[in-house]
């Protein structure tokens, strides 16, 4: 299934990705470090999104308390919640979908 979110309180203003059988797929950032977003996108395709939800949530930029990672990790969490009807373990979620 598609998703599209905004995240709040980062340089990137949204995010897009796939989630089939419980994997990331085609994770796009909408705005912020273009070449590290990418290069994270590159990295996270394929993987199970529990699996980067317990890798990234928590990861903060730049003297914030969140960053994109982190922000990615709260939608996934609300993605994983809205497939399965469960909870997903993961920090407050962000501002919800686009």
């Amino acid at each position: 299934m598609h998703y599209q979110y905004r995240v709040q309180n980062v340089c990137s203003k949204a995010v897009d990705f796939d989630l089939e059988d419980g994997k990331l797929h085609n994770l796009k950032f909408w705005g912020g470090c273009d070449g590290n977003l990418r290069a994270i996108s590159k990295l996270l395709e394929d993987m199970p999104a529990e699996e980067v939800i317990a890798k990234l949530a928590g990861n903060t930029c730049n003297g914030r308390p969140t960053s994109c990672a982190d922000q990615l990790t709260r939608v996934l969490a609300k993605a994983l919640e809205s497939e399965s009807g469960a909870p997903a373990a993961a920090a407050p979620l962000a501002e919800g979908r686009a």
